[in-house]
C-alpha cells in the first residue's frame, strides 16, 4: 500500500487502475516500477470514491502514462455463463478528460 500523498507529480506513474468495487465504489491501485499497489488516503484506508472522475480529479497534473477502469465479475453464474477457468478481468482504457484539473487548483 501506498499513500496518496507519497505520489509525487514529476515521478512517472506507469498506470493508474480504478478498480470497480460495486455499483458506484471505486478504488485505486497504482503500477509503479511493474509493482501493482493500492493507494491509501491520509488515514491508511484503500483511497475510494463513489465516482470515476473523482479519481481522475485526483491525479490531475501527475505524470501518468495510461489510466484504466478495471472489471471484474464475479455473476458470471448468475447470467448463466459456464464456470471459467481464468480471470474475466477487463481493464478499459479511460481518456484524460482534464474535467478534474480546476479542482486540484484550489489546493
Amino acid at each position: 500500500m501506498i499513500p496518496f500523498q507519497k505520489l509525487n507529480k514529476r515521478d512517472p506513474i506507469e498506470k493508474v487502475i480504478i478498480v470497480s468495487l460495486d455499483l458506484a465504489l471505486y478504488q485505486v491501485n497504482v503500477l509503479l516500477d511493474g509493482q501493482e499497489l493500492l493507494v491509501s488516503d491520509k488515514k491508511g484506508k484503500p483511497l475510494r470514491a463513489r465516482n470515476t472522475l473523482e479519481i481522475e480529479a485526483l491525479f490531475e497534473g501527475y505524470n501518468v502514462k495510461d489510466m484504466v477502469l478495471r472489471h471484474e465479475s464475479a455473476y458470471d453464474e448468475m447470467v448463466n455463463q459456464p464456470t471459467r477457468q481464468g480471470s474475466n478481468r477487463m481493464e478499459v482504457p479511460l481518456g484524460r478528460n482534464g474535467l478534474g484539473y480546476a479542482a486540484n487548483d484550489s489546493e
